[in-house]
């Protein structure tokens, strides 16, 4: 996004974080109609460009999309979407982008108050996993002559009971409606949002075998030191990396043994 619609959406992350902290909101209901509201602006391209004409006065966009969908959503989405296009926005898909991460961030913030969060982030993963490692699945789930309905069921079949209710609707929401995106990339940004949550990093960290619990707190600790943020660790087991692990944080690649990497980030904190 350019300068505009950045400022625009930080705007609007800022409301949603002031109506979540609010215990008397109902988030579940306000990421489901946040998701509505995405579903319209993507099939109404013409009411997009209106809501986000630069031309036209801030309050009469809101007071549009006021009329639109009062009745249909509750206060809190009418008043969170009225102030979005109360705003300057560079792209008019750049607002349908950042009310649907808006409901992303709201079905995640649900996850946190139940204290499920972590394990949303780590069946996040696991389903990535899953997907880059089953040619036919992806295939099924990105096939663009397949119902929404085909599409839904299946992801139903698969995660049903046994991944958290959040997981299950945000992934059906990506799959659904991938609005151009491919799979990868959708579910890579919800797994950012979700360490944002918790204002962590995260770190995809391949070994050989399985990491113990002694491993991985330690990893955790001197990563978290290096990056001067929480780290959250999605582990991934491949054999072929042998003796070794590989650390990648964001676009930084980290090689090397586990206690060489721990080696390298006590001389790094000691200088």
């Amino acid at each position: 996004m350019n300068g505009a619609s950045r400022e625009a959406l930080a705007a609007a992350r800022e409301r949603l974080d002031a109506l979540t902290d609010s215990t008397s909101v109902d988030v579940a209901k306000l990421a489901e109609e946040l998701a509505a509201v995405t579903a319209l602006l993507q099939r109404e391209v013409s009411l997009r460009r209106v809501l986000t004409d630069p031309s036209q006065a801030g309050e009469a966009k809101a007071e549009l999309a006021g009329r639109l969908l009062r009745g249909q959503v509750g206060g809190e989405t009418v008043d969170l979407i009225s102030g979005m296009v109360r705003s300057r926005w560079s792209q008019s898909r750049d607002l349908v982008d950042s009310v649907e991460e808006l409901a992303n961030i709201a079905d995640l913030t649900v996850a946190q108050r139940s204290g499920d969060l972590d394990d949303v982030e780590d069946e996040l993963f696991r389903f990535g996993r899953i997907v880059a490692s089953d040619k036919e699945l992806r295939a099924a789930l990105t096939n663009r002559t397949a119902s929404t309905a085909a599409k839904g069921e299946l992801l139903r079949s698969l995660l049903g009971g046994k991944a958290r209710p959040v997981t299950e609707r945000v992934i059906v929401r990506l799959v659904t409606q991938p609005r151009g995106r491919s799979l990868e990339a959708g579910l890579e940004s919800l797994s950012k949002l979700a360490a944002e949550r918790r204002d962590r990093m995260v770190a995809v960290v391949t070994s050989a075998v399985p990491l113990s619990d002694r491993q991985k707190q330690r990893l955790g600790a001197a990563l978290a030191k290096i990056y001067g943020r929480p780290m959250h660790l999605n582990l991934d087991v491949d054999p072929t990396v042998l003796g070794g692990i590989a650390v990648r944080v964001g676009d930084e690649l980290i090689n090397g043994t586990i206690a060489e990497r721990l080696d390298e980030a006590t001389r790094r904190m000691a200088g």
